[in-house]
């Protein structure tokens, strides 16, 4: 790192729709090249009655200065605040610029990223943008999307720059797969679209998962799929953002269990839900309410071998001062070839991420739960997972083909083996 690099950020302070300036974000580098990160609250902000922290573990609401060198610099809540994987395919395709760093995806993300957060060179905040996609321009933000995965050489000039314009505006907490933020009467969506070289339908196993997640008494996102031309598009309705009177957002603060965690992507040894439930007891306004969700959805995830459970994948919520977590989202089977393990993304009992009934109840007290109550919690639902996920699916529009190619990521035989010995 060869030069100091600085910008405000801003934030929506709980109720609000305008930005206001709460502080400053400095890249810099150690003596030995390191990136080193520093961040301080204005005193402009920490004098406001409504003022709060960007997130309950890292930057508290102190008018100290702090510093990290972890995440290449970048505070969690920032870093939250980035362009995901398809967000910074979007900006290096269509960026114009030679090389793009980290703090370019920072300056260069959308206004409307997930969470409350902005970021810019101006002490002056600008206004948030309130004029969005809407749900008509799918068709063509799918052909966008398209062209992007494709890499097309032919998407250029002001092609390059209307598909930016398209599918930059979205979150920064989904991933890799192509998706845009759209608008329609009844507030914000995530547009998810599936991909031309899918082994089965994305969108709509997605919705059909969301749907017996419900079913199962979770909280998840809302969602819907919409069909354009011979596609299929998911829609999943943004939690951090609230419609008021006149039209106009209210922005929620929104943060990892990677930040949560103090982690990052590249060091999995905090990857576990017995320490994201020891940090949600600590920061939930409810955590008793909180913990057995937790628990529910990661025996969820093990009966429906959804094995992309990283800490991006989990999040807790402020739409005031209070932290909860928040609802679930990014549900996927991933149907493997074995049949006797899975193992999740993260830890989920005294047995590693080995996602089997013993070692998914070895950890139930992290979660505030009894002896007794957890295994009733589970073994309610795996009869429902066993009964519904099959006609979820079909409920969901997914075909009998499809359902076939998705089977093997529920209720697999490893699960049952109680008898087994941990190893």
């Amino acid at each position: 790192m060869n030069s100091e690099r600085e910008c405000f950020v801003y934030i929506v302070p709980p109720g609000e729709t305008e930005f206001v300036t709460a502080g400053r974000f400095r890249l810099s580098a150690t003596d030995s090249g390191d990136a080193i990160g520093h961040f301080v609250y204005g005193k402009s902000w920490l004098e406001r009655a409504d003022a709060v922290s960007f997130d309950p573990v890292e930057l508290k609401l102190q008018g100290k200065t702090y510093e990290t060198v972890l995440m290449g610099g970048f505070f969690g809540a920032i870093r939250d605040a980035m362009p995901d994987a398809w967000g910074r395919r979007v900006i290096e395709r269509n960026a114009g610029l030679g090389q793009v760093d980290a703090f370019d995806y920072l300056l260069k993300g959308p206004d409307d990223r997930a969470g409350a957060l902005g970021f810019g060179l101006n002490q002056t905040p600008p206004s948030p943008e309130f004029k969005y996609n809407r749900t008509l321009d799918l068709e063509q933000l799918q052909h966008a999307a398209d062209a992007i995965v494709r890499d097309d050489p032919e998407l250029a000039g002001s092609a390059a720059q209307q598909a930016e314009e398209f599918l930059l505006l979205g979150t920064s907490m989904g991933g890799a797969r192509p998706k845009a933020v759209v608008e329609d009467q009844n507030g914000l969506w995530i547009a998810k679209f599936g991909r031309e070289d899918d082994r089965w339908n994305h969108p709509r196993v997605e919705h059909g998962l969301l749907e017996l997640a419900r079913t199962c008494g979770l909280n998840v996102a809302d969602s819907k799929v919409v069909t354009v031309g011979n596609r299929d598009v998911l829609l999943v309705r943004r939690f951090d953002r609230d419609k008021d009177e006149e039209g106009r957002y209210r922005r929620h603060r929104l943060v990892s269990a990677l930040t949560l965690l103090e982690s990052d992507e590249n060091d999995r040894s905090k990857w576990s839900y017995l320490l994201l439930a020891d940090e949600i007891r600590r920061v939930s306004a409810d955590p008793e309410a909180d913990l057995a969700e937790l628990f529910g959805r990661m025996c969820f995830n093990a009966l429906v071998s959804n094995l992309d459970d990283h800490p991006r994948n989990h999040a807790i919520i402020a739409k005031d001062e209070n932290w909860r977590l928040s609802p679930a989202y990014d549900l996927t089977p991933s149907p493997v070839i074995a049949k006797e393990r899975r193992d999740l993304a993260l830890d989920c009992g005294r047995n590693g991420r080995y996602a089997n009934k013993i070692n998914l109840l070895s950890g139930s007290g992290r979660f505030l739960l009894s002896e007794e109550q957890a295994p009733k919690i589970l073994n309610a639902m795996v009869e429902k997972v066993r009964s519904e996920w099959h006609p979820a699916m079909r409920r969901a529009g997914i075909g009998e083909q499809d359902c076939e190619r998705i089977a093997g990521a529920f209720l697999y035989d490893g699960l049952f083996y109680e008898e087994q010995a941990l190893q």
